[in-house]
């Protein structure tokens, strides 16, 4: 998790991060087991194609190996003659022509033969690895959408953006691109080796002994390959971070003029970003020059040692030319090994993100012996309830009041006292730390989440519409909703008349977060979607806040109808709206300071009163007409 912190070097902004990252090959190797126990059942889902991927690399190698005995076989029958090898061969008749002719098309064959199946073994890897990176891209989305509140608000969307996004395909990109190779290349390596010591054990012995020095280089740089690698994925994610945050706000960055500020944190995490790029390409640039001398100091070592051999007669010049053409191929992707790791590592780190997400239990979940909750009448009551956001001074302090069936209670009180977070209870997006939430005389923990969550319908202050169409935004509120309930619920809210105005009525697709159409039209489709609900409970949470007069009336309008016959529990900071409650309950610092009916508070004289006469005071003659005869 990134934190941008405004604390000024020179011009620019520096960026902190609290996520540490250790890098080990151990570390690394933990992570692969894990990111195999973890998606194990997704993995089995596609083992046939993985099968055929594994047999397919075994095919090829082998072909790879016998690469370059046709031309073993040219130099021992026609340049270094071996009449006792052409024997056995069967070959004494032919030709050199023949001879050639056969070669070339061995050549040919085998290397058309390696390359097919390579190329059989590609895609059979990448089918496999696609489908099992969508399903794996599938649970993590599951799993993040139902994470508690509270874990979205401890956390970036855009950093919760990216793991969905970029990690995932970056994984099935590593897959293909390097872990795939890898293993064909290490396969190769080893059956090459084999042959050469089956061939001559004493030059193979000269090749092996150039392996424990190459491995100490390549774990020396790759360690810090890997470490840097890591580091570049935390600069992205610190880009990926400030761009979703300025552009999802883009309004209020703009009229703020805070461009000069975003572009500065944005500079700043894309410059820390472009260092670790450039250091992890001079690491890898290191490697492959290291890579290539070992091969060129082997390869020499190899023909000093082979040449004599073929002098003595101990070996054939095809035999050395065999060795040759191994240590050529062998070391060649060995020149990659670091970008191989470098981008194993990316998508290790990646993994162990999606992981730790994955790992990540929501604080609210259903109980093991939570219930479907039956069809509510809407009796709520709270008995003693508190709550607090961590560690930090209680929000709600012994809160305790009743709401019948069908009844309108209003929650009043200045900003942070804590009406929010009655509806976030009733919810269940969070639980109390004391007390109990009753719906029809049980504990709402005795039922599970999503049965109690349908039978609430909420209409909040700035409530986000989708970018999909006006009547898929009102369906959303009812599973298998129907054109007629779509209209219908847009007749409650007041929105069948505008709606019928847009391009293409109800399939006009809105922008998204609804920033296409105005504020009180916006309101009144998530008015109508909370209709489309036919919950007998309704939280209104500043359903009227920012709208201008004539969209205040025209929402007020379409919300007296939609809290008929509901148990509506509306917060608001605005004391008209309250007036025609049931019963209005006066938070103060989290507590309950008046509690009564509109009339009863004002004969009191409290705060409840003084608040009003405040809000009249700054209202506008007509409104202050309009509040006294309310």
């Amino acid at each position: 998790m990134h934190h941008f912190q405004p604390a000024k070097r020179g011009n620019r902004f520096r960026i902190k991060t609290t996520m540490k990252h250790k890098t080990t090959s151990r570390n690394s190797i933990a992570i692969a087991t894990r990111l195999f126990r973890a998606f194990r059942g997704e993995i089995a889902r596609e083992k046939s194609l993985l099968l055929a991927s594994g047999v397919t690399v075994l095919c090829g190698v082998a072909f790879r190996t016998l690469e370059p005995w046709p031309l073993k076989f040219i130099y021992d029958t026609i340049f270094h003659a071996n009449p006792q090898r052409v024997a056995l061969a069967g070959l004494r008749d032919l030709s050199t022509q023949q001879i050639v002719a056969i070669s070339a098309l061995s050549m040919i064959s085998i290397t058309g033969l390696a390359g097919t199946f390579d190329y059989a073994s590609s895609v059979s890897m990448a089918r496999a690895a696609s489908r099992i990176l969508a399903e794996i891209r599938d649970r993590l989305f599951r799993h993040l959408a139902n994470l508690s509140i509270s874990f979205h608000g401890r956390n970036k969307t855009g950093d919760l953006t990216t793991h969905v996004t970029y990690d995932i395909d970056r994984m099935r990109e590593v897959t293909v691109s390097s872990v795939l190779p890898f293993i064909t290349n290490t396969l190769t390596l080893s059956a090459m080796l084999g042959v050469m010591f089956w061939m001559n054990w004493q030059l193979g012995c000269i090749v092996v002994i150039a392996f424990p020095v190459f491995f100490w280089a390549v774990y020396r740089l790759t360690k810090r390959i890997n470490s840097m690698a890591r580091e570049l994925r935390i600069r992205e994610g610190a880009i990926a971070s400030t761009t979703t945050e300025a552009i999802s706000s883009i309004r209020t960055v703009q009229a703020l003029s805070l461009q000069p500020r975003f572009q500065d944190v944005f500079s700043a995490a894309n410059e820390e970003s472009l260092h670790a790029g450039n250091k992890v390409q001079e690491l890898a640039a290191g490697l492959e020059r290291i890579v290539d001398l070992l091969a060129t100091s082997t390869t020499a070592a190899v023909l000093w040692f082979g040449v004599h051999k073929v002098l003595h007669g101990r070996l054939t010049p095809g035999d050395l030319i065999v060795f040759v053409n191994y240590l050529r191929v062998a070391f060649k992707p060995l020149r990659q090994l670091a970008k191989y790791l470098g981008q194993m590592a990316k998508a290790l780190a990646s993994g162990d993100h999606i992981l730790t997400l994955l790992g990540t239990s929501p604080e609210i979940q259903d109980g093991a012996h939570s219930q479907v909750a039956p069809s509510f009448s809407g009796h709520v009551c709270f008995e003693n309830v508190s709550f607090s956001y961590g560690h930090n001074t209680p929000v709600l302090r012994n809160i305790s009041f009743e709401i019948k069936p069908a009844q309108r209670v209003a929650i009043v009180g200045s900003s942070g006292s804590g009406k929010s977070t009655l509806a976030s209870l009733l919810l269940r997006f969070h639980d109390p730390i004391e007390g109990r939430i009753l719906l029809d005389g049980h504990d709402i923990r005795d039922y599970t989440i999503e049965s109690l969550r349908s039978q609430i319908s909420i209409v909040m202050q700035d409530s986000p519409l989708f970018a999909v169409s006006v009547h898929d935004n009102i369906a959303f509120g009812a599973v298998g909703a129907t054109q007629e309930d779509v209209v219908l619920a847009a007749h409650i809210a007041n929105a069948h008349s505008f709606i019928e105005q847009m391009p293409h009525r109800y399939e006009t697709v809105v922008g998204e977060r609804g920033t296409t159409i105005s504020g009180g039209q916006r309101q009144r489709i998530a008015i109508a979607r909370a209709a489309i609900r036919k919950a007998p409970i309704l939280i209104l949470d500043e359903p009227n806040t920012g709208l201008d007069r004539k969209n205040e009336l025209e929402v007020t309008a379409a919300l007296n109808r939609l809290s008929t016959g509901r148990t509506t529990l509306l917060i608001t900071h605005d004391l008209r709206a309250a007036q025609d409650a049931d019963l209005v309950i006066v938070l103060f610092d989290g507590q309950i300071g008046e509690c009564g009916t509109h009339e009863q508070l004002i004969t009191m004289n409290g705060e409840y009163a003084a608040m009003f006469r405040r809000q009249l005071a700054w209202a506008p003659a007509e409104e202050e007409v309009y509040a006294v005869n309310a």
